[in-house]
């Protein structure tokens, strides 16, 4: 199958971001704890238009052997990756699947851009889910590899020893010597989220020592809350391929979140690492993934508006003559603030649908969300002085549409801020809508 771009004539940028939401995201029990269960393809559609925009030039999708809607799929994310080729450049779609001629077939079949294969290599995965030996594995694998490699030259080829974290690094190198010559990356996978700081660090370390012209990919779980800082150890030490989700759901505790790892490279000044990524949509793109899960950006996320909320009386003064008071980072330049964020009249559905429903107690589905979003875009051109959008949304909300809010006892009114000043915005007037619900909304 040809294709109109190949790997071969891609220059990696210093960090690239894998994401795995249409992959590892779609693992998480999230879906079912809030009666999703699993994502349609338009949603799937509108992640990867997402993605795309944000700058992630890697999307690791399901095998399209998984089920017959996988590879339905396939073919409409393909669709969305191509139609923002002219705008955004190619964008890569990478097959996860098992060292199984099976898998590998299917996603050559249906014009997977690369192969992201993997097997497990610890005692216990070896013991336990395949029962095959390293010396087997790095046989079998290195002949599938070189016979994928030698019919189609124009994949770009990944092998992770699966639970690499629990696999002696002597038996690592052991699988890793058969196929680093043949591959284009080495994955390390933290599949069940036991590694820390310190091992990872020595980990890449060994391995950017032993195989010094292989790049380095990481996908760390976050089963000990080490997913983030483990990443960011990793990056440090030289690995360029880090996978992420949004918001960073996935299998039991999640994986990596991508926004909060570009933020935290940001607020380190690696700035190298942020080459081509689009940080002011970091918080629209957690908005609609929070959405789609019918959520809120989860309070752990640092690039949300929680991080932003304020309660207690002393930092509400205080963030009002200035923001930095008790907001230690650039948060505006992530898109969490009114302006670039919440309302306007790019807005998308999505995130009037989170304000409305999320931050201002409205009760509505997806259909009236849509309906308000398309009348919202009309009027805020003709916002009157003295209105912010939020103001004008909320009275567009209850005296168009009819919404009505949950009903707070009078006691606990007025108690909770919202936050969205921007303290580069010096002494400008702060505006101050209050709601029925509870929340006050400030905003320069």
């Amino acid at each position: 199958m040809s294709r109109p771009y190949t790997f071969r004539q891609y220059r990696p940028r210093p960090l690239e971001i894998i994401d795995t939401t249409l992959r590892e995201g779609q693992q998480s029990s999230l879906l079912h704890d809030h009666h999703k269960y699993f994502f349609t393809t338009q949603d799937k559609e509108e992640i990867a238009r997402a993605l795309i925009l944000y700058g992630v030039k890697f999307i690791e999708l399901f095998a399209p052997n998984v089920s017959a809607q996988e590879a339905a799929d396939w073919e409409a994310i393909k669709a969305v990756r191509d139609d923002l080729i002219t705008q955004k450049g190619y964008t890569f779609l990478l097959a996860h699947v098992r060292c199984h001629p099976a898998d590998v077939e299917a996603a050559i079949k249906v014009g997977a851009d690369g192969l992201n294969m993997y097997i497990g290599t610890s005692e216990i995965a070896r013991s336990y889910s395949h029962g095959r030996g390293l010396d087997e594995i790095a046989r079998d694998a290195r002949e599938l590899i070189e016979d994928v490699r030698r019919n189609h030259p124009e994949l770009v080829l990944r092998f992770s020893g699966e639970d690499a974290f629990r696999t002696r690094e002597s038996d690592l190198f052991r699988v890793y010597d058969a196929l680093a010559a043949c591959v284009d990356r080495l994955g390390t996978p933290d599949t069940v989220g036991v590694a820390t700081p310190a091992t990872v660090a020595q980990r890449v370390r060994a391995l950017r020592a032993r195989y010094p012209n292989v790049a380095l990919e990481g996908h760390f779980h976050d089963d000990r809350g080490f997913a983030l800082v483990n990443a960011l150890e990793a990056v440090r030490h030289g690995m360029q391929y880090i996978q992420t989700t949004l918001l960073g759901i996935g299998e039991r505790s999640g994986i990596t979140s991508m926004t909060a790892l570009l933020f935290n490279l940001f607020v380190d000044r690696e700035y190298d690492c942020l080459e081509g990524y689009h940080l002011r949509a970091s918080y629209p793109i957690n908005v609609m993934m929070a959405d789609k899960l019918r959520m809120l950006v989860p309070s752990k996320e640092p690039v949300s508006l929680t991080n932003r909320t304020h309660a207690a009386g002393v930092h509400q003064k205080a963030v009002i003559n200035h923001a930095a008071t008790y907001e230690a980072h650039p948060l505006d330049q992530f898109g969490v603030t009114e302006s670039e964020v919440l309302l306007g009249p790019l807005s998308g559905w999505n995130v009037v649908h989170y304000f409305l429903r999320e931050i201002c107690g409205f009760t509505l589905d997806e259909a009236t969300a849509k309906a308000i979003t398309a009348d919202f875009k009309q009027r805020v051109y003709q916002l009157k002085r003295g209105m912010s959008p939020a103001q004008m949304l909320i009275d567009l909300a209850q005296n168009n549409y009819g919404l009505q809010s949950i009903n707070v006892p009078e006691q606990f009114r007025n108690a909770v801020e919202q936050n969205m000043t921007d303290s580069s915005s010096g002494s400008a007037e702060v505006s101050e809508v209050r709601h029925a619900s509870g929340v006050i909304l400030r905003s320069r």
